[in-house]
């Protein structure tokens, strides 16, 4: 690296954005650290983080399949709020169409354990799965995910607006990570291309 006069992008603090200080019911862990998953669509595991913009922040909520590592569902908005979750739950519920059983892996913040959150989980025939307080080791994945983003585009980047920032969140996650971007986790294939090899797998 040094001989190309290259150098590694170095990874961000970020600030907590879970509210777990709350009197709502609590999941258990039921995905206890496996995040091995042998088929697509049977665990979901999503957090929230935030982008700042010249306007102020943007929250961003994404949903992973643990099988391929794709990002099934997403929102952003200006407000921490149980809808930006929703919305990403309603997008990848449109999209994928899973079967009943399926377990959503999050945080234990106030709008994943929200009324509403869960009676949508148990709408979809989701059941719920939450890290232990204060371990995010518990959903390692999803931020793993974020350091990624943050690193490889948003750190680089300075939005005027929010909208600025959507469109190119949207353009990473939708045309480069799915897509395009190689992951040594899926023998460095896209979570898009490792879903297509082990679906031809399965049909052969």
């Amino acid at each position: 690296m040094k001989l190309a006069g290259l150098e590694a992008k170095q990874k961000k603090k970020f600030k907590a954005t879970t509210d777990s200080k709350h009197d709502l019911p609590v999941a258990p862990n039921l995905l206890e650290r496996n995040f091995e998953v042998s088929e697509p669509d049977r665990v979901y595991c999503s957090d929230i983080t935030y982008i700042w913009t010249t306007e102020g922040w943007l929250y961003l909520a994404v949903i992973l399949d643990l099988f391929s590592r794709q990002v099934v569902g997403w929102s952003m908005s200006n407000r921490i709020t149980k809808k930006l979750v929703i919305d990403a739950l309603q997008m990848a519920a449109w999209r994928r169409r899973p079967e009943d059983g399926l377990i959503f892996h999050s945080d234990r913040g106030s709008q994943y354990c929200s009324n509403d959150f869960q009676k949508m989980l148990k709408k979809y025939g989701m059941t719920s799965s939450m890290s232990r307080k204060g371990d995010c080791w518990d959903n390692s994945v999803a931020e793993s995910f974020f350091g990624t983003l943050k690193v490889e585009r948003v750190f680089d980047s300075i939005y005027q607006t929010r909208e600025e920032a959507k469109r190119d969140i949207v353009d990473y996650m939708e045309m480069f990570y799915n897509s395009k971007r190689r992951h040594s986790y899926l023998g460095y294939l896209s979570p898009k291309d490792f879903e297509k090899m082990m679906s031809l797998k399965k049909a052969a």
